[in-house]
Formats: C-alpha cells, sequence, structure tokens
C-alpha cells in the first residue's frame, strides 16, 4: 500500500509538473541598442517588466545584441559572464585621452574591443569634428593592451568612429614607422597619408603574428570610391565635400603605397572601408579577417540555444525599415528564429518604409512603441516606458492563444 500511495503520489507530482512546465512561457528578448534612448540590456530590461504583467512566472532570457558598433562589448561579456578591462587610451584628437574598457571572454582567451570606446564620434562635439586631423591610434593601444592579457584573440567592432586614417594611427601604436619622402616620421591623421613614402615594419608588435584578430563589421563598405569610407561617412564626421576629396585620394594613395611595398591588395574587400579604412588597417598590419558584426554576436552569444528553449522571441531597435534586411541585428535574430520555427515579435521607435518584405523574413509583427504625436527628443527620453507599455499589451495578445 505504501508503494501504491508512493507511485500515486509520485505520478501526480510528475503530472503536476509537467502541467505547469506547458503553462510556463519562455520568453527570449534580444533587441539591439535603441540608438541616444536606451541600452540594449535596458531595453531587455524594460520588455521583461512589460512581459511580466501578464506572465509573471515566465522565463525571460535576456540576449542584449549588436552589430559590431555601439553595445558589442557589453553584449558579449553579459552572453559569456566575462569582465571589463579598464583602461585609458588616446582620443580621436592625439592630444585627448579616453576613460573607456574592454571585455575578456572565454576565461580570458578572447579580448573584445569596440574602436568607437577610443575613437568614436560620440567623444567628439560637432565642431571639433575633423576626419583630417582624428586619429585611431586610441585603437591601437586597446588592442596592444589585449595583447598585454595574452589572449589569443581579438574581436573588434568597428561601428561609431568619427576617423578617417585607413587604420594608420592604430598601426603606430602598434609599432609601425610612416616615414616621408625625407625620412622623417609622417604626422598622424588622414590628412597626412598622402606624404608617406616609406612603411617601415620592423618594429610591429611581434605577438600579433601569434593572435587571431576578427574584425566585426557593420558596413560592407570598401575602401575608395563612390561607396568608399570618405564619400559615403565622411560627411557624418565633420568632412567638407573639399576634404571628402582630399580624403578619398589619400586612401587610395594609401593603398596603392601598401600594394607596392607589401604586395597586399585589400582595398576592394567589402569591409575595407568601415571605421574610416581601419578594416583595411587591421587586414594589413594585422592580419585581420572581416565578418559580419551579427553574425560574431550571434555566435558567440549561443543565440540559437536559447531561441531553442523559446515559445516567443522579441527584438528591436530605434528605427526598422527595409535597410533592417541588410544585415541589422533584428534581421539576424529573425533569420535564426525562422529557421527554428519560432516566432518573432519586434519593436521600433519608428517604423519607416518596406516592412512588409520583413514579414517573409522571419518576423512574425512589428510594433511601434511611441505612444502619441511628439518630438524626438520626448520619444527618446520616453523610450524605456513605451517600449515596456508595448510589450506588456504585446503579453495581452499572447494570452488571446
Amino acid at each position: 500500500m505504501l508503494y501504491a500511495l508512493f507511485f500515486i503520489a509520485y505520478d501526480g507530482v510528475e503530472f503536476l509538473a509537467k502541467y505547469s512546465f506547458a503553462m510556463t512561457k519562455t520568453f527570449v528578448l534580444a533587441p539591439d541598442s535603441f540608438k541616444e534612448s536606451m541600452t540594449a540590456q535596458q531595453a531587455c530590461q524594460a520588455m521583461q517588466r512589460g512581459l511580466q504583467r501578464i506572465f509573471p512566472e515566465a522565463v525571460y532570457i535576456h540576449v542584449p545584441m549588436a552589430d559590431g558598433g555601439e553595445g558589442t562589448v557589453d553584449a558579449l561579456v553579459a552572453a559569456a559572464h566575462g569582465e571589463r578591462v579598464s583602461c585609458i587610451v588616446s582620443g580621436p584628437l592625439l592630444a585627448q585621452k579616453v576613460e573607456t574598457y574592454f571585455g575578456l571572454i572565454d576565461q580570458g582567451k578572447t579580448a573584445v574591443i569596440e574602436m568607437a570606446k577610443a575613437n568614436g564620434i560620440h567623444l567628439l562635439e560637432p565642431s571639433l569634428r575633423n576626419p583630417l586631423l582624428t586619429t585611431t591610434f586610441g585603437t591601437g593601444e586597446m588592442i596592444k593592451l589585449a595583447l598585454d592579457q595574452g589572449v589569443s584573440k581579438i574581436i573588434i567592432g568597428l561601428g561609431g568612429s568619427v576617423t578617417n586614417d585607413a587604420g594608420m594611427g592604430m598601426a603606430q601604436a602598434l609599432g609601425v614607422q610612416f616615414l616621408d619622402a625625407q625620412g622623417q616620421s609622417v604626422a598622424q591623421g588622414g590628412g597626412q597619408l598622402h606624404h608617406i613614402s616609406q612603411i617601415d615594419l620592423s618594429n610591429l608588435d611581434a605577438r600579433l603574428q601569434q593572435v587571431e584578430i576578427v574584425i566585426a563589421s557593420d558596413v560592407n563598405n570598401i575602401l575608395c570610391g563612390e561607396n568608399g569610407a570618405s564619400q559615403v561617412f565622411g560627411p557624418q564626421k565633420g568632412a567638407s565635400p573639399a576634404m571628402v576629396q582630399q580624403l578619398d585620394q589619400n586612401l587610395a594613395y594609401f593603398a596603392n603605397l601598401v600594394q607596392s611595398q607589401r604586395q597586399l591588395d585589400y582595398a576592394y574587400v567589402a569591409g575595407a572601408g568601415s571605421a574610416g579604412g581601419l578594416g583595411f588597417g587591421l587586414m594589413v598590419f594585422a592580419g585581420a579577417k572581416i565578418r559580419s558584426g551579427v553574425e560574431i554576436v550571434i555566435e558567440e552569444t549561443r543565440l540559437a540555444e536559447k531561441i531553442e528553449q523559446a515559445d516567443y522571441v522579441l527584438t528591436g531597435e530605434g528605427g526598422i525599415d527595409f535597410q533592417t534586411k541588410f544585415g541589422k541585428p533584428p534581421y539576424g535574430v529573425a533569420q535564426v528564429a525562422k529557421r527554428l520555427n519560432k516566432p518573432v515579435i519586434a519593436c521600433a521607435g519608428a517604423i519607416g518604409k518596406g516592412i512588409e518584405e520583413l514579414y517573409t523574413e522571419g518576423f512574425t509583427a512589428i510594433f511601434g512603441i511611441v505612444d502619441g504625436a511628439c518630438d524626438l527628443q520626448t520619444a527618446l527620453r520616453n523610450g524605456e516606458q513605451n517600449l515596456e507599455r508595448t510589450c506588456e499589451n504585446i503579453a495581452r495578445l499572447l494570452t488571446m492563444r
């Protein structure tokens, strides 16, 4: 009888546990940052607060996303339970010093760097932005500090730069000398590239040969020309039309010099023009390989494994439109979920043209979060509460299934 009672009790518990599990929903929250409003992690938290009002017992898995730009270090460190390493490096202007950090993951074997944390556009007021003068020297200093940590791999995100020096400053920080016709060192900045006559690699940090360096790029631009770094991104970095022309000519000169002296031709590689040609410089001087930033983040965060557990996937970013399918993080999330046959709900601060195309690419529904007509600053300021409210309403709809 005791055995029977035990069996019945055990069977009852098992049934209740199964029943309870069937009723418990799992949400994977994988947004990108909402630029100038909230980080990807803050977006995750806002999403959970809204959903939790309706699904208080649900399981919430946070996977903040990025594409090689803002938030890449934080996303990978959070996903891998890594650590931040604080440092002081040169800013976009050489006299400027910046307090910043990079990440260590994989038990300290991999460093994650965002070039924008040293040489990003947000570090200079608009009146001081001049890509003839700005430098990637601080990015090179961060790479050197990562090498000091004894890492075997470095992931470098290239979004958000204010530079256009083809990685010249980065290379100088790592020991490369750029000499003019008189054998003197050439000053830093994208405006100086045409003065270089000789590239001396004799003091290049030898540790680079032992380390895998992966560029996490959020753009596919080549180095020069109509679709190159200067013409596409120069104006937003403070370049006038005349400066854009000079910068583009300088990049072309530098690429030709590299080809003649080092027999390396990377100018037309997709992504060579990222971060004002830093992608090019990292390939030439550090042996780096370029990959999609979104793909790297998806891989390093093990997003597919997490989505496999989900009933619903929520993603989002500041704006969603037809460009989203060209490598933006929500699109990457939707593609993974589509392969696993999971529904994807996206939230956006602004919904633009062409979103109809996204419904065949893995997006189940797309919601705008702004609660009424308002100016941009108000929308940015209220982003978290708007996202929270929208996710609560999404949750209410889900209870009707």
